[in-house]
């Protein structure tokens, strides 16, 4: 499934919130373009890990819900309606429910993104 750029694995570790997650050895990449992957999906949030390898983006694109973007690795360009962020390792981003949300990667990139569920 592709959605605004990305491909999306759908393997949900719900069922596993009492183990530890490994966010960095989560991320997948492919060549093909920003690898999107759902780690916990509760009542009120859905927590994914997105991969993009140097060069790749996701265009900016509304969504009907809000969401937080974590830098966990790599550099990039992160919009938030209007504003386009420059960002590296442990920086956050938010975006408002309905704005323009994107990522241009410079280096290797690893994100945790924590968006409304809906």
């Amino acid at each position: 499934m592709v959605k605004a750029g990305l491909d999306t694995i759908d393997q949900d570790f719900s069922s596993d919130r009492n183990d530890a997650i490994n966010l960095l050895a989560s991320a997948e990449f492919s060549a093909t373009g920003p690898v999107k992957k759902d780690l916990i999906k509760t009542a009120g949030s859905n927590i994914v890990i997105v991969g993009l390898e140097t060069g790749q983006m996701i265009p900016p694109h509304p969504e009907p819900y809000a969401v937080v973007f974590v830098v966990l690795q790599g550099e990039g360009t992160i919009t938030s309606g209007t504003i386009e962020h420059s960002v590296k390792p442990l920086q956050l981003v938010s975006v408002r429910k309905d704005e323009n949300r994107g990522i241009r990667c410079n280096q290797r990139m690893v994100l945790l993104g924590i968006r409304e569920d809906v």
